[in-house]
């Protein structure tokens, strides 16, 4: 199997990755998050066009193991595990969320967010995670936070969500890893 940054169809995720790592890295500092002892489960990408998610599914067969294919919020999202990690900061993820375009615009295409678990009840997440975040980050300008719970069509779990963005990049916490959600569809 092929290191997914030697796959044709993914040149362009392997040059977008220091962009990524360089954003995501000030938006930690912005917030006050220390990242260096929280479990980051997986990374994910966003596309404006179906050909884009289409060449990208593509590449990641052939450097890894299709984990997931699910409908969540009206789309098409898939993950794969591969077998070469993606290293960003001291994290090296081996899943990766291809969710196909959906009607959100995203202002670029490549690496859109990490996601760390916060073990724990479902319903404490939010004041888990938002304690992890300085009152002066949260209050910045161009700073939004937001709170969902996605889910697909066949979840058990509960999966709530809060994600904080800068409208580049966004860190999201969840109570389960990706792997416990997708054992939880079976």
């Amino acid at each position: 199997m092929a290191n997914w940054q030697s796959v044709d169809e993914l040149q362009d995720i392997a040059a977008d990755l220091p962009r990524f790592t360089g954003a995501f890295t000030a938006l930690a500092g912005r917030l006050g998050l220390d990242i260096a002892p929280l479990a980051a489960d997986h990374i994910s990408l966003r596309c404006h066009q179906n050909a884009t998610a289409d060449r990208w599914r593509r590449g990641f067969e052939q450097c890894g193991e299709l984990l997931s294919e699910n409908i969540i919020n009206g789309r098409p999202i898939c993950l794969f595990k591969l077998h070469e990690p993606v290293c960003v900061a001291h994290w090296r993820f081996d899943v990766v969320e291809l969710p196909w375009p959906g009607e959100k615009r995203y202002p670029h295409e490549g690496w859109e967010h990490i996601e760390i678990v916060l073990s724990g009840d479902p319903e404490s997440l939010n004041a888990r995670a938002l304690a992890l975040l300085s009152d002066d980050g949260l209050s910045q300008p161009g700073i939004f936070v937001k709170t969902s719970s996605p889910k697909g069509e066949r979840e058990r779990l509960p999966n709530p969500t809060l994600a904080v963005t800068d409208g580049s990049v966004t860190v999201k916490f969840h109570p389960w890893t990706i792997e416990e959600i997708v054992a939880s569809e079976q």
